[in-house]
Parts: C-alpha cells; structure tokens; sequence
C-alpha cells in the first residue's frame, strides 16, 4: 500500500506536469490508494528528497497500462527510461499478454520518448464529462448492486463478450479489484434477468463509470441507454460530476453517450509494447 506521503508527492508531480504540458494525465488514483502489497506496480525516482518521476502499472487481468511522468526540471537524464524498463521486467514477470502506453494525445514529450519505444499506436480513448440534461428514468429497468455469485458470473461473461478477456483473466481482474473500496459493481436488469453491467468510481466529488456492457443478445433495444440514464440522474442528485471513457473507434457508445449528455473534453492515446 502506497503511504499518504507518496501518494501526495504524486498528485503535487501530476499537478506540476500538466500545468507545463496544458495536459491531463491518468493516474487512476482510485487504483493507487488502494494497491495491496502483493505486487510491485509503482515506481518512484527521488532526487535530494523530491520526486522527480513516477510511473505507475494497472493491470487488467493479463494486460498492463502504464503511465508516468519525470518533472519538467529533469527530464532527458534517463529517468523515465529507467522506471520503465522496472515496469516492462515486472510485467514480464506476471505474464501479462498485452502491455499498453498510455499518454495524453496532447504530450509532445510523450511522443519524442515514444518514437524510442518499440510500440505502435493502437487505440484512442475519449474521456467524456456529462453536461446536465434531462433524461428519463425508466421504472423498467433495474439497476442494483452486484452482491451475488450468479451477479459475479454475469460479470465475468460480460468481461469476456465485450472487453476481449478470457475467462481466466476476467476472474483474475475481478479478484484483484474486489478491495477497491472506492467502487460500486452494478447489475443491470430488465424483465427479472440480467442484462448488464458497470462499476461505478465515486472520489473528491467525481463519479466515473467504468465497464459499462449489454448482452450482445439485448443490446439495441435502448436498454443501455435506460440504465445509463438512471445511474447517470442517481449520481447527479448526489451532486458528483459524472465522466466516463470511451474507445474513438466505438461509434455507437460514443453516440449513445452523446445522447444522454456527456460531452468529449479530453483523449488518451495508447501504444501496444510490440518487442
């Protein structure tokens, strides 16, 4: 478990970081205040007691994001190349089958060291704000907390249709994220069965939507935009800024979302590790 000390040096880095590059970067601090001490999946470089670079790993099931950042007053001095050469042995060693870059879409520094990396541009993810609109709450729909084992295997059937798991990994990445004492796994159901699901992500004020997914069988028949719609005025009557994320090659989420009000305000782009 990260101390409050480093967990503070990173938010101070983060907000110096962006500040230079007018950037956003994702360090899914609902991820890092609740790591376990089974894994190492931070790496820190401090320089006469300051941090000067940070790089962290999120694993999901076999696949790894990472993301960091060296202050602006230290970097082309090898400091990143470091922390994620100790990243890349770590997942090495986990077995990860996928391992991904993340960096704002508008980081010229990220794509200088990147053009270095042997990795490929492989997705773009919009990051959406919901701006208020009034949506309908439909009594038909039903959306609950994810208590029960058959809600659990829902879960992980819906993880391998939509997300491109495996079976094993979807349990691996349901077991590892159980402890998030941040998040609220949600069912979805219409009729008296399950038809989908998502988690929710509720920190300083914000409420992010994560895993958002329909049976392929049920989707098209306006129950995602439903259950979206209810969680979505839920959230707001709370009084949290909503946000959720979205793959830019996913053009029916990206509508469907457009049409419940949230609005694109920022992207993160994602380079596959190809060595």
């Amino acid at each position: 478990m990260l101390s409050k000390k480093e967990i503070n040096d990173i938010k101070m880095l983060q907000e110096i970081c962006e500040k230079d590059g007018s950037l956003q970067l994702k360090l899914n601090f609902d991820m890092l205040e609740t790591r376990s001490d089974n894994h190492k999946e931070d790496f820190f470089h401090y320089e006469g007691g300051k941090l000067a670079g940070f790089l962290g790993s999120y694993y999901f099931g076999n696949k790894v994001e990472i993301c960091g950042m060296v202050h602006p007053g230290y970097r082309r001095r090898g400091i990143f190349t470091k922390l994620l050469d100790l990243a890349l042995e770590e997942a090495k060693k986990r077995e990860v089958r996928t391992v991904l870059l993340n960096a704002p879409t508008e980081s010229q520094s990220a794509k200088e060291f990147l053009r270095n990396i042997p990795c490929s541009l492989t997705m773009v993810e919009h990051q959406m704000k919901w701006h208020k609109i009034e949506l309908i709450d439909d009594s038909t729909i039903i959306v609950r907390p994810s208590f029960s084992e058959e809600d659990l295997e829902a879960e992980i059937q819906l993880d391998v249709l939509c997300f491109g798991l495996n079976e094993k990994e979807a349990r691996q990445y349901k077991l590892e994220t159980k402890d998030l004492k941040t998040d609220r796994r949600l069912i979805i159901e219409t009729g008296g069965k399950i038809a989908g699901k998502m988690r929710l992500s509720e920190m300083n004020g914000e409420s992010w939507i994560y895993g958002f997914a329909i049976f392929p069988e049920l989707q098209g028949k306006g129950i995602g935009r439903k259950a979206l719609s209810k969680v979505v005025n839920i959230e707001n009557e709370k009084g949290l800024s909503i946000f959720l994320e979205v793959e830019a090659v996913n053009s029916l989420a990206l509508k469907l979302y457009e049409s419940c009000g949230f609005r694109s305000y920022h992207s993160q782009d994602y380079y596959k590790v190809t060595h």
